[in-house]
């Protein structure tokens, strides 16, 4: 194999296509990447074992042929050369060469023949939305995902459609996130949950926000094709949780606030809240929330916020990140806090906006 291609473009392929590579496995080719040249073109290809990346880009080819290279090396080689073009050809007997310039990397290969290729997806079903929609309602949900492994269900988000809503949910048991967008006609119905890491691996494809991608889904897996690239992961199996469980039905108490300056704030009184679990104190009186925490080792911090009440004097703390997270996935400029008591979860949402988005965090002991 010989091919001189972009390092940039390269690099781009590369790096997308080790997202999925396994890092923790005795698998051995699973550490690696497949990179194939054909004529005229390149492909490379990430897997651990559930999901598949696949990025494809024209180069020069001189010799076809394929290789598996160590994803984590060739990664962090093509990040740190310069731009120019770059040479990868398979050497006599074993092994790679990598070159730019006075640059030569000399690199240890695996054969290509072991490296498991990706399954056939869809025929159950199909979502068709623009990148753009679609990159916005992860990211406002993704952050709430669980990293509790024990949990499967939990490590993924929730996709629901009816045929005219898709809902998205993600959940930690400490707070629960939920994007509805209102839809009609993109679809199939649809209930299936997501892994983390392929909706971070779809999100990175190379397609613009106005394009519209199509996911499709069937056997257990989905899979979606865009941009010259390739992204196939297993569904988590199980029952997800009745989240709608958790959703206060009623609020006795509302704080309507500036989303900016509450942020603000509570990003400062983190500084100090990060020494006692996060804990941040929130307490309603007349027209302001004051903001506290505090740290045993550095002190003391006290912010205060404009809001306007309705039955909000009330003291209530949460876990400040968690806060954090619910006011970056908001969009416009206000949040509407709705509480009952202190020991009772309260719901984040757009100030104007009732239902398309929101976050509901459970609170942390006042002491």
């Amino acid at each position: 194999m010989k091919l001189d291609c972009p390092r940039r473009e390269f690099h781009d392929a590369v790096s997308a296509a080790a997202a999925a590579a396994s890092v923790r496995t005795s698998v051995h080719i699973l550490q690696n990447l497949k990179v194939e040249a054909v004529e005229g073109g390149l492909r490379v290809m990430g897997c651990d074992g559930e999901m598949w990346v696949e990025r494809d880009l024209a180069c020069m080819v001189s010799e076809p042929g394929a290789i598996c290279l160590q994803a984590r090396t060739l990664n962090e080689i093509t990040s740190q050369l310069p731009n120019g073009d770059v040479q990868l050809r398979t050497l006599d007997g074993s092994g790679a060469l990598l070159s730019l310039g006075a640059s030569e990397y000399r690199l240890q290969t695996l054969d290509a023949a072991d490296f498991p290729e990706p399954p056939e997806f869809g025929g159950d079903g199909e979502l068709k939305l623009k990148m753009g929609v679609l990159r916005n309602a992860v990211d406002s949900v993704l952050y709430a995902v669980s990293s509790d492994s024990h949990r499967q269900v939990l490590t993924g988000v929730l996709f629901t459609y009816n045929g005219q809503t898709l809902t998205l949910v993600a959940t930690d048991t400490h707070r629960l996130a939920v994007r509805k967008l209102d839809q009609p006609g993109i679809g199939t119905s649809l209930n299936a949950i997501v892994p983390e890491k392929a909706l971070k691996a779809i999100k990175a494809l190379p397609v613009s926000d106005e394009d519209v991608v199509t996911i499709q889904f069937g056997g257990g897996r989905l899979g979606v094709e865009a941009g010259g690239a390739k992204v196939v992961s297993q569904l988590l199996a199980g029952t997800y949780p009745n989240w709608e469980r958790v959703v206060p039905s009623e609020s006795t108490r509302t704080w309507s606030v500036e989303a900016d300056q509450l942020l603000e704030k509570v990003k400062r009184a983190m500084i100090l809240a990060k020494d006692n679990a996060n804990r941040v104190r929130f307490k309603g009186e007349a027209d302001q929330i004051l903001i506290s925490a505090r740290s045993e080792e550095r002190g003391e911090a006290k912010e205060e916020v404009l809001m306007v009440g309705q039955n909000g004097d009330v003291e209530i703390a949460f876990n400040g990140r968690y806060v954090q997270d619910a006011l970056d996935a908001i969009e416009g400029p206000g949040v509407r806090i709705e509480m009952t008591e202190s020991s009772r979860p309260a719901v984040f949402r757009p100030a104007d906006d009732d239902n398309s988005y929101f976050c509901v965090i459970m609170p942390m002991a006042l002491a």
